[in-house]
């Protein structure tokens, strides 16, 4: 035996390093002997097509000879190959692979079904043909590869988030049979293993050198060309992995997943932002030195430029490929997820998404009940409860619930039962609502990680209680690792211990790992590597294990835990809040439609016994409006392709749900036949009088003051009776000499320049003037909108650097509406030699708030259009409008916190207010705002070209309006103003005379309560069975009265899921229901209707 040396660190580290590296010695070294022999397949031939048509009419097309080397294309179509191949006799007793290399993403079929996910990307270029050939095997077979002409993250021209390259081809490198040597691929993994412990543990650790120098032992004793010295190496491999932890190690559950979406190449970012921040002043510095860096290490060994080190498996419903790519991906990435859980029996897989099971139950049945099987065992774990894994800020409260009940509802119906976690690893924010809704829907646990890209703050926790806005309160994790996609890696197992920022308080992990975002998920190799790791002195102890085992053991410690109160908001892709607004409208308008329509449907089952509900065409709306809150579509973040089908699906919305909307109508008229009518219909929970267009015979409109009880109906007024006598004083409207005009209702007095600006807004009741002295609203403002990368996604703070007033030409302003019943003013403005816009700027009678309709003609390259209104209030905090309530947030930079929302989200309102008086921003498609000083800023339109170049350009419309009032914003009716603005009176044709009689079927005897749905029971469609959604908005304790119309014959509390609450009974006094509230609190109550009279 040679006498011992000594050893050089590095020298010795990159001397293993290069006995498995798969780029230098491999015609001597370990890697080089992963495969053996091999031999061409026996015959290729494929066909393209520009469909993704199914296997059984793909393998019925004309298919052509075709050749290693090949390219095919272009983007979005599909090449199917017809792989014959001949297994050489002399492969007895070994593994043989199909070795397929392309740049497609390949899915490999055996006897009618899927079998294979492949792709270079996600390291999945082979397909284990056998892994022990036998005598009696087959020899010859026949398989066909399915290649979509994408890549792991769609095609981005010239970079990934660029849009997609139409005219790009793919190549076919690789297709052959070969030999795959298992020993020595376990060998691989030790000393992958061995390398990773010593370079993370560092040269000033005993545990280090003992992995680095069993290492060099095991390069000294094992010859890669002669395998029977492999058992020796082994051996010495076994012994250091055998030497266990103590006790006290901490508990790293490692989980398998897939997210198809976003993330893969900022995660690769975060893991080297660290090293970027030693030497940088800021967060953004360091953020552009990384990206810099990334750019030259592109070449380097091991790393390519975009590739994450994100990999659990994330399917993201749509994101930088079309929808129906991503039922694709589904099948690629579970199939090979299968094929794991079927040779690891310890496996267990998370899967969130209903939407992504439903399409492959639609397309992949057999892979489908393969999915169900693997549930059945433990293995196949769906996880998360929603729909889709939806956008965290934007929806509704209401259509964040249905993201629950449509999603647990269909775990329960499919796999037996309902999520206990909530799953949402890559969104751009999280609303203080969630956690209420989250136990309204039976789920106390939630997983995330996104905010691990605050490019400002740290988040100081990865355990923690998260305590929502009406005091409700669930358990979080964020994986310590700050990744949704881990590999395996030593390097990753040690980061999940450091990193963690609750040591002490608990002692365990997750560890998601699995290529993701586009797809892919883990594979053998990640799986040996965390195997391998199980229970290792020096390192944290692996196991294999499932979300609800972690949770688990997170709860055994929960009384160590900190509690996080209010939102949790992302310092990263506050762009989002603005960009393609026209998906931000028509989110909201189909929101509000379907709202709308339940409504109607449900007063009219009550009240008709031939009205059938729409049960079925609800849910199929709903459904589409629920993948289209995914959180890549809503906010904007897609390519062209996707946002083109979103804006399909919401006209889809639109057309159905007007239809509906008239059925439903004409079942509450129930007249006999006649000339058609008109029903005045208000969908709100208050009594509402307001300026309606009604049309008149000939296609004209006119103008008329009508009056509607709470979600109930009036008749129109006939046309002698359109100018009744006012109420209230009627609008004035003067233009002065020098074009400056002046809009007066008695309760506001607007004032403008000649060029459309706001000069003054007075309450007139009490003069108290909200615009600052010497300052202008209504000023549109251009920025410049160049982040840092993320080009749909972010704007960043030095933008506000940027400000350009867009300044119009006097003259421009002319009279519309001369006054009585609507007073307006006009004007042109041009924002720049590409983008112009028109204005009206409207008051009606009676109404408390001044709106502004603009149409913008928007042609522009990086910029942000904002409107600001510079108020005379004085407040350190401004309140905004979110799911089921509103929150505060400051108004000024006085901690990093603070700055780092310099743009913030909000939903239909946003308020400043000292005591005694305020300010509010309406809005009716908005969600980009800020307050900053006492300056109320909405954002418009931004101009991004990546990954869509088309985005927002062209002709939009929109409304926003500007309310000042007296005391409280609660006291002032802010909220029911808002609404109004969003739920317009509607004016539905009836089949015959409409009814004579006001009709309300509901109403509530305190402001502070909205009855925000009223739908139909999901339980039995057949039923007359209601559901009522209602929640406290002032931020106050209150009894309420709820009234009724409606013949209730039981009337008790459920959850968001509609399960009834055994304690919740509520006795009915005099059509009258009683319900208690805190503040911000959700009740949903069941309604048991008595069957209408035939």
């Amino acid at each position: 035996m040679a006498a011992p040396a000594l050893k050089h660190w590095r020298t010795t580290l990159e001397r293993v390093e290069k006995f498995v590296s798969p780029v230098y010695f491999t015609d001597c070294n370990l890697r080089g002997r992963l495969f053996g022999d091999s031999c061409p397949v026996a015959s290729l031939s494929s066909f393209l097509t520009p469909e993704r048509l199914a296997y059984q009419e793909a393998v019925q097309q004309d298919f052509s000879p075709a050749h290693v080397g090949d390219t095919f294309g272009p983007t979005w179509w599909t090449c199917w190959f017809r792989v014959e191949l001949n297994i050489p006799e002399a492969w007895v007793g070994q593994e043989v692979h199909l070795c397929w290399e392309s740049d497609g993403e390949g899915l490999v079929w055996r006897d009618g079904e899927p079998v294979q996910g492949l792709t270079k990307e996600g390291e999945k270029t082979s397909y284990v043909l056998t892994d022990k050939l036998g005598e009696g095997d087959p020899r010859s077979l026949t398989l066909y590869v399915e290649v979509a002409c994408n890549g792991l993250l769609g095609a981005g021209k010239g970079s990934m988030i660029a849009a997609p390259d139409l005219e790009k081809t793919f190549r076919l490198s690789r297709a052959e049979l070969a030999v795959f040597h298992q020993d020595v691929h376990k060998l691989l993994v030790d000393l992958e293993l061995l390398l990773g412990i010593a370079k993370g543990l560092g040269e000033d650790n005993q545990r280090s050198f003992q992995a680095l120098y069993t290492a060099n032992q095991m390069v000294n004793v094992c010859d890669p060309a002669q395998p029977e010295t492999y058992p020796v190496a082994q051996a010495l491999a076994s012994r250091f992995f055998g030497q266990c932890g103590g006790e006290s190690q901490h508990t790293i559950h490692a989980m398998g997943h897939c997210h198809i979406d976003t993330a893969e190449v900022y995660l690769f970012s975060q893991q080297n932002l660290v090293h970027h921040e030693a030497t940088c002043q800021t967060p953004r510095m360091a953020f552009q030195r990384l990206m810099i860096a990334e750019k030259a290490s592109k070449h380097s060994e091991g790393k390519t430029c975009g590739r994450l080190e994100s990999q659990k498996r994330y399917l993201s419903p749509t994101w930088l490929w079309p929808f129906k790519e991503t039922v694709r991906k589904c099948a690629r990435s579970w199939v090979t997820a299968l094929r794991l859980m079927e040779q690891n029996a310890e496996f267990i897989f998370a899967c969130s998404q209903a939407q992504q099971l439903e399409w492959v139950k639609n397309r992949y049945p057999g892979l489908y009940a393969q999915l169900q099987e693997f549930a059945c065992r433990g293995q196949f774990v769906p996880v998360g409860g929603t729909w889709v894994e939806m956008d965290g800020n934007l929806p509704s409260g209401e259509a964040m619930v249905r993201q629950f009940l449509q999603g647990q509802n269909f775990f329960l119906q499919e796999f037996g039962k309902m999520c206990s976690e909530f799953w949402l690893p890559d969104t751009f924010g999280y609303s203080a609502q969630l956690p209420q809704i989250m136990r309204g829907c039976g789920i106390t646990r939630f997983l995330t990680q996104k905010l691990s890209w605050n490019l400002v703050n740290s988040f100081p926790h990865h355990s923690f209680f998260w305590e929502g806005l009406d005091g409700s309160r669930v358990l979080v994790h964020f994986p310590p690792g700050d990744s949704y996609g881990m590999q395996g890696s030593v390097e990753e197992v040690l980061k999940t211990v450091t990193n963690n920022r609750d040591k002490g308080r608990t002692n365990h992990s997750a560890f998601l790992f699995g290529f993701g975002d586009g797809g892919g998920g883990p594979t053998q190799t990640m799986l040996d590597r965390l195997k391998r790791l199980g229970n290792t002195d020096g390192l944290p102890r692996v196991q294999l294990s499932s979300p609800g085992q972690l949770f688990k053991a997170l709860e055994s410690d929960s009384e160590q835990l900190c509690t996080w109160v209010g939102e949790l908001f992302l310092e990263l892709h506050n762009g989002t809040y603005t960009t393609h607004a026209q998906i931000k409208k028509g989110n909201r308008e189909c929101e509000r439609i379907l709202h709308d329509v339940e409504l109607l449907s449900s007063l009219a089952l009550a009240r008709s016994a031939q009205f059938l509900y729409p049960a079925a065409q609800l849910q199929h709306l709903w459904r589409l409006l629920l993948l289209n809150q995914f959180h890549d579509v809503v906010t904007g973040s897609c390519i062209q392709l996707v946002a083109e089908d979103a804006m399909s699906h919401y006209e889809d919305i639109r057309s159905h749900g007007n239809t509906l909307l008239s059925a439903a109508a004409a079942a509450l008229c129930a007249g006999e036949p006649g000339p058609e009518g008109l029903l005045i219909v208000n969908t709100l929970p208050w009594k509402r009088t307001e300026v309606l267009s009604l049309p008149k015979p000939g296609g004209a409109h006119c103008l008329a003051l009508v009056t509607v009880p709470s979600m109930g109906y009036a008749s129109a007024p006939t046309p002698t009776l359109l100018q009744p006598l006012l109420p209230q004083q009627p609008v004035f409207v003067v233009q002065e000499t020098d074009g400056s005009v002046t809009l007066d209702n008695g309760i506001i007095r607007v004032s403008l320049d000649p060029t459309g600006r706001l000069t003054s807004l007075v309450l007139v009741a009490s003069g108290r003037e909200a615009i600052a002295e010497g300052a202008l609203g209504n000023q549109f403002v251009l920025f410049d909108d160049v982040p840092l990368y993320w080009d749909a996604w972010d704007v960043m703070d030095y933008h506000l650097e940027t400000r350009k007033p867009v300044l119009g030409q006097p003259g421009t302003l002319a009279i519309g509406s001369e006054g009585g019943l609507r007073g307006s003013a006009w004007f042109l403005l041009q924002i720049s030699p590409n983008s112009r816009l028109s204005q009206e700027v409207v008051l009606d009678v009676g109404c408390p708030y001044v709106r502004f309709h603009t149409e913008v003609h928007w042609n522009e390259a990086h910029k942000f259009l904002k409107v600001e209104f510079p108020a005379r209030v004085r407040s350190s905090q401004a309140t905004y409008e979110i799911q089921f309530g509103h929150l505060q947030r400051p108004t000024h930079y006085n901690t990093s916190w603070d700055w780092a929302r310099f743009e913030v989200w909000a939903h239909r309102w946003m308020d400043l207010s000292e005591h005694g008086f305020g300010l509010a921003l309406l809005n009716d498609s908005k969600y980009g705002a800020s307050v900053q000083g006492s300056v109320l800023s909405l954002s418009l339109l931004r101009a991004p070209k990546a990954p869509d170049t088309t985005a927002d350009m062209g002709r939009h419309e929109f409304t926003y309006a500007l309310m000042p009032h007296r005391g409280s914003f609660q006291d002032a009716g802010v909220i029911p103003a808002a609404y109004n603005l969003n739920f317009p009176l509607l004016a539905l044709p009836a089949p015959g005379p409409a009814p004579a009689a006001t009709w309300s079927a509901f109403s509530l005897s305190s402001p502070a309560v909205v009855l925000e749905t009223v739908k139909q029971a999901e339980a039995n469609p057949q039923s007359c069975t209601l559901v009522l959604r209602l929640y406290e908005a002032h931020g106050s304790h209150v009894d309420c009265w709820l009234h009724t119309s409606l013949p209730v014959q039981e009337a008790v509390l459920c959850d968001f899921l509609e399960r009834r609450d055994p304690a919740g009974h509520l006795p009915l006094q005099d059509a009258r229901l009683k319900l208690t509230f805190s503040p911000f609190q959700v009740r949903s109550l069941l309604l048991v209707l008595q069957p209408p009279p035939n």
